[in-house]
């Protein structure tokens, strides 16, 4: 886990994301989705540095998908750096954020409760 990386705009986890060693970033400038990203351009328009920041319910973007969305409502109800936290506890007792291309034990959630409660425990 690269810690320092911290959670993307959105809400995914850049800290441990497997593209995380040639992916720049949101905030970089040279973001390859950074025309059409509606969560980083609202974030900018809004001033704040991540979605979990902003006091609307909001599920467009990325956060219509469950994962991001379940970090980012995890985030704002707990903070970044218990989300990290938890995400580097998971990680050392061998839940992986990707697995398969982008796809991991993190996916799959129909429920965004479901996600939070196994982002706290790392037990589905």
């Amino acid at each position: 886990m690269k810690r320092e990386l911290g959670i993307a705009r959105c809400g995914l986890a850049c800290c441990l994301c497997s593209e995380n060693d040639h992916c720049t970033g949101c905030n970089s400038g040279e973001c390859p989705d950074k025309a059409w990203c509606e969560n980083r351009r609202c974030s900018l328009e809004k001033g704040a540095a991540h979605c979990y920041e902003c006091d609307a319910d909001c599920r467009r973007g990325m956060l219509a998908k469950i994962k991001p969305l379940g970090f980012t409502l995890f985030a704002k109800r707990y903070g970044e750096a218990a989300l990290l936290d938890c995400l580097a506890r998971n990680e050392q007792n061998g839940v992986v954020y990707h697995r398969s291309g982008i796809t991991g034990d993190y996916d799959g959630f129909e429920d965004v409760e479901e996600l939070i409660r196994f982002i706290q425990t790392g037990t589905r």
